[in-house]
């Protein structure tokens, strides 16, 4: 298993580091992130109880999901390696009046320090970014009381991700910069279970999340063959 620092490709920081000051901007680089947030931070709350509940945002970025689950009574903890993102998430807060805990942090070092302390984890687009997904799973189970629930977010090793998230999001439509994914690295909903499994965590629900870049309509859907969202469980 790799330690926090080698499950880091320093590539990838850099990449999403050097957007930070546009985050906020709907219109820019993170466009597809602000259309997509409101109904996972729905689908989220629907499933999970966030009043007063205790939540780490692994791979916060700019803080879009954060500010959201704190907006629905949530004590959020926000995490990412990227300091310039964490510096723009902090800035921010100034703008929505919430608060939320922004650490420079790895997901396996804050599971080490404070193991078993959260109601639940998130973790969106995040697994298809680092060199070894698996460990990443391990440390938010780690993170989880027993009881705790996992919301994690990816994309799908299929033909349809391919074409729709690369070939299609990258270099036809332009709605992210080049090279955001490498498409050897999407996981399939199987090895996600898979991962879930030997981490100790139940599977309870998968499902797809649709988009229409042209009219930046977003939505759940059944089918997973490009995006999906999962909701695991930590047994009691």
């Amino acid at each position: 298993m790799s330690t926090p620092a080698a499950n880091t490709d320093p590539a990838e920081l850099a990449k999403f580091g050097s957007h930070a000051a546009r985050w906020w901007d709907a219109s820019g680089e993170a466009r597809p992130l602000h259309d997509l947030n409101p109904v996972r931070a729905a689908w989220i709350a629907a499933r999970m109880s966030l009043q007063g509940a205790r939540i780490a945002d692994v791979g916060c970025g700019g803080g879009l999901l954060s500010e959201a689950l704190v907006a629905r009574g949530a004590q959020v903890t926000g995490i990412d390696l990227s300091s310039e993102l964490i510096e723009v998430a902090r800035l921010h807060l100034y703008e929505s009046n919430l608060s939320v805990d922004y650490r420079v942090s790895s997901a396996e070092d804050l599971a080490r320090g404070e193991p078993a302390s959260r109601d639940g984890a998130c973790c969106l687009e995040l697994l298809e970014h680092v060199p070894d997904p698996a460990a990443l799973v391990q440390a938010l189970a780690d993170l989880l009381k027993p009881g705790g629930k996992l919301v994690l977010s990816t994309l799908n090793r299929s033909p349809q991700a391919f074409v729709g998230a690369i070939v299609g999001a990258e270099y036809l439509l332009r709605l992210l910069p080049r090279g955001t994914h490498h498409y050897a690295r999407f996981i399939r909903p199987s090895e996600l279970a898979g991962m879930l499994r030997a981490a100790g965590l139940e599977l309870v629900e998968l499902a797809g999340l649709g988009y229409e870049p042209f009219t930046r309509r977003a939505w759940v859907s059944a089918r997973v063959d490009v995006n999906y969202i999962a909701l695991a469980r930590k047994p009691e």
